[in-house]
């Protein structure tokens, strides 16, 4: 069923708007959606253009423009009735959405009448909902992705890695530190994959604090020791992957995954499932003669299930 994604975003929209004055988490809203929570938050975005806590604070700051113009409640009542933690949050993300705080818009709206309608009608053009309500099925685009895409079952892969936290555009070190250990035991791109994971949401984790891992695949009966190094070891979960071939420059390499999920995944008939998505890197950009990186992605899924609305 084509629509099945966007059925399952507008619940979790109708859930956030119904109970926007209720604690709300990433854990509920992606039981909301039935989606799994490792993937949830990058497929709400990519569908609807803001994260699903973004969506949730918009939510608030609207129901917070109505009760600040048709009611005398005050302040710390209103942070209270729109399902702000504290009243200090309140203020911040008030201000930092209308740059002006809840008591200058409510003495502003005193004065003019119109000054409400005009807050209102300035988020909700912000709220970068045009895509997701045009969001309709392109034949065109849908046999353009049957062609990129290839459903593939992989096996697991015991790995070495190095840990990188930092810009994903930073990982140069981490993967220097990796190949430098594998050169040791002849670990080469031709005879081992070369994977690199990126364990956070970039919408989520601060830039500076999203951890990647710099990993090559181990051969069987390697006797996996402590080193001095920053070496370590796990095993990476096989099962079914879609595989998305990218070649493009490395800080547009993020695009790769807002495609699959925002085109790919909600038109197939498939989920994104609870693993990690595997960067499989195929070249090195440094010796690229267009200092492009060549990138297998990719994205762990299962057979979506039919679900009851309800």
């Amino acid at each position: 069923m084509n629509n099945d994604y966007k059925e399952r975003i507008d619940r979790v929209i109708e859930y956030i708007r119904e109970n926007s004055d209720q604690k709300l988490n990433l854990d509920i809203l992606a039981s909301v959606s039935n989606f799994s929570k490792y993937h949830f938050t990058r497929i709400f975005t990519s569908m609807v253009g803001v994260t699903p806590l973004s969506f949730v604070n918009q939510e608030r700051l609207q129901k917070a423009i109505y009760l600040l113009g048709e009611t005398n409640k005050t302040i710390l009542e209103i942070s209270n009735l729109c399902g702000f933690q504290s009243i200090s949050t309140f203020n911040a993300l008030f201000k930092k959405q209308y740059n002006k705080t809840p008591s200058e818009v409510r003495n502003t709206a005193r004065k003019n009448s119109n000054f409400l309608s005009y807050l209102s009608n300035k988020q909700e053009v912000s709220g970068s909902f045009v895509n997701y309500n045009k969001n309709k099925e392109n034949q065109l685009l849908k046999r353009a992705w049957e062609n990129m895409i290839t459903i593939k079952e992989l096996p697991a892969y015991e790995v070495a890695y190095v840990r990188h936290v930092g810009s994903y555009l930073d990982t140069r070190v981490a993967w220097d530190q990796l190949g430098c250990w594998a050169k040791e035991y002849g670990f080469t791109p031709k005879n081992h994959f070369f994977i690199g994971i990126s364990v956070d949401d970039g919408n989520l984790v601060d830039e500076y604090a999203c951890r990647y891992d710099a990993c090559v695949t181990l051969p069987s009966g390697f006797e996996q020791h402590e080193h001095k190094t920053n070496v370590q070891f796990k095993t990476l979960s096989g099962g079914m992957y879609a595989l998305y071939p990218y070649y493009g420059t490395i800080d547009k390499f993020v695009l790769a995954y807002q495609s699959v999920y925002s085109l790919w995944l909600p038109s197939s008939e498939y989920d994104a499932d609870d693993r990690p998505c595997l960067e499989f890197c195929m070249n090195d950009p440094a010796k690229d003669r267009e200092g492009k990186c060549k990138v297998d992605l990719y994205i762990p899924i299962k057979q979506r299930r039919s679900i009851t609305v309800w």
